[in-house]
């Protein structure tokens, strides 16, 4: 008798626990999930899209805006006459007969979207018709007034995997969430078999439009790189180019031109592959450019001065490998500034040997390679550099000459544009500012990231690098009387595992005026045709853009 009382107690025991994990599930766990569902049992919603955030440039003008356009809906219960509806809301918007029937006709929904931003002249036909059960609501399409301009810097809006509109690539992909705001809505009680209750609670909650963003871009600034861009393109044959210019101070982004480029309010007639922003996502070998940062690490470090010299005889072998000069020609004596003027790589390997292995890497990721930038714009990447116990000597020899080390656009200029501001490494950004709703404004302050040398060696090099534009190899493109610090690169492009000799990326990186730089650019071209040389090439188009900037700015010769 006893045992039989102790088995019951404890199977209702059981029992109580049981049946207490299960409410607990319910009520706790999925109490939300459920409640929603109910709720949607109980009403039927039609979502209100919010106004998506503008992007305006920093004079306050539109780059990115919204055009009106409407949601097109249809209310099965007031619909008088079905086919006569459905066919002619079909034929206006282009739409199937059959699909705009079955999607009414599926379940027992009081609003059935028929189709999203549909243009006013559209509506205006339908409207005509007034047809019972035929609604509207206002929403907006995004509208690029200045058409591909800034393509890569904005990016674009399409649909997302639940039919959403989402911005995708730039800066609409990045701040997407700040942009798109919250959707409202329309809700509408209905029974249990799911007809409305046209005496029920109806429901409006206003949707919550997105936040406006304010950029550094300068527009007049980004017109003329993407002029200017356009024609050295097609003047060096090349098979694609960025331009990159920034202030160097606090790391703001003035414009920002990749080619080939798109227009992001036509984004679909566009191969897919053109969609992401070259300068933040795509990664090159630097060469000769990345020399000036290599050279200024050694004088920050007390180990070489610009009058340094270095015998040049002839080739250097370093682990069985033989470095030579670009040309194959070897000066004797020469001094470090002599090195960045003639763009000497056995000079280099002298620098890098001078610094350590040790302090090189060091330099290199201080200068932030390796690292993403934080620039904020959606697909920034960061081709790795290889832990230091994983390289050889012959690979700090030669990434003292910016070979078999990889970075991204953003990251050179970047870094060179703390040679430009006393050693201080900014992080770049685009956003200037962010507008609520309500009018609340967030400023986005410029951001030191790290001191990487001294002012005392960023203004040495920087002089060094005037030397290199005066007497290096494109002193005939320069403008006269502007001192511009800068350095050509050229740099074999590597496929299956090997450089191919004809194909260059060429590179130039400068800032001016050298001694306050109100500017900090990067030119790159690929695979130019008339000439594998950056002297050649990206010079004379940074020189180019350089002469229209001083213009702009009211920079006079030997200010």
């Amino acid at each position: 008798m006893q045992r039989r009382i102790v088995t019951l107690s404890l199977i209702f025991f059981i029992s109580f626990l049981l049946i207490s994990a299960r409410l607990f599930y319910w009520q706790i766990i999925s109490g939300e999930s459920l409640s929603a569902e109910a709720e949607s049992q109980r009403s039927d919603d039609l979502v209100i899209p919010a106004k998506r955030g503008e992007i305006k440039a920093s004079d306050g003008s539109d780059l990115v805006s919204n055009q009106k356009a409407y949601l097109v809906y249809l209310e099965p219960r007031k619909m008088k006459n079905e086919t006569q509806t459905v066919g002619s809301v079909a034929s206006i918007l282009g739409l199937d007969v059959a699909s705009v029937s079955a999607s009414i006709n599926r379940g027992s929904r009081y609003w059935v979207p028929i189709a999203h931003a549909v243009e006013e002249v559209k509506v205006s036909a339908l409207k005509e018709k007034n047809f019972p059960g035929l609604g509207f609501e206002e929403e907006d399409i995004r509208y690029y007034p200045e058409a591909s301009m800034a393509a890569h810097l904005l990016g674009f809006v399409g649909k997302n995997a639940k039919g959403g509109d989402q911005g995708y690539f730039g800066i609409e992909g990045y701040y997407d969430l700040q942009l798109r705001g919250r959707s409202g809505y329309l809700r509408q009680e209905k029974d249990a078999r799911g007809i409305p209750i046209l005496m029920g609670d109806q429901k409006r909650v206003e949707p919550e439009d997105g936040r406006t963003l304010v950029l550094n871009m300068d527009k007049m600034v980004q017109f003329i790189v993407e002029k200017k861009l356009a024609e050295g393109i097609r003047k060096y044959g090349a098979a694609g180019g960025n331009v990159t210019v920034l202030n160097p101070v606090t790391g703001e982004i003035l414009a920002m031109a990749g080619y080939p480029s798109y227009d992001p309010g036509y984004f679909k007639s566009y191969e897919s592959e053109i969609y992401k922003n070259p300068i933040v996502a795509d990664s090159y070998e630097p060469g000769s450019t990345f020399k000036a940062l290599i050279m200024s690490s050694a004088i920050n470090e007390g180990l070489v001065t610009p009058q340094t010299s270095y015998d040049e005889k002839g080739p250097v072998e370093i682990g069985g490998y033989q470095i030579r000069t670009w040309n194959n020609q070897y000066g004797g004596k020469t001094t470090m500034t002599e090195v960045l003027e003639r763009s000497s790589n056995v000079g280099m390997v002298f620098v890098s040997e001078k610094l350590g292995h040790e302090k090189l890497f060091k330099y290199i990721t201080s200068f932030g390679m390796g690292i993403p930038t934080g620039v904020d714009l959606e697909e920034e990447s960061s081709p790795a550099i290889r832990p230091y116990d994983n390289w050889y000597a012959i690979d700090f020899a030669t990434a003292s000459f910016g070979q078999g080390i990889a970075v991204t656009p953003i990251q050179m200029i970047t870094a060179v544009a703390a040679l430009a501001n006393d050693g201080k490494l900014m992080e770049p950004h685009v956003v200037k500012k962010i507008i609520s709703g309500s009018g609340k404004t967030i400023e986005i302050k410029p951001k030191i990231m790290r001191q990487v040398i001294s002012p005392e060696s960023a203004h040495i090099l920087s002089e060094m690098m005037v030397a290199a534009v005066d007497h290096g190899e494109a002193q005939f493109a320069k403008p006269k009387g502007y001192r511009i610090a800068g350095k050509t690169g050229t740099a074999q492009i590597a496929l299956a595992g090997h450089y191919d000799a004809t194909k260059t990326i060429a590179s130039f990186v400068g800032f001016a005026p050298a001694e306050k730089p109100r500017f900090v650019m990067l030119v790159t071209l690929r695979e130019p045709s008339s000439s594998q040389w950056g002297s050649e090439t990206a010079a004379p188009l940074f020189f180019s853009i350089a002469r229209e900037l001083f213009n702009y700015y009211g920079i006079s010769p030997n200010e």
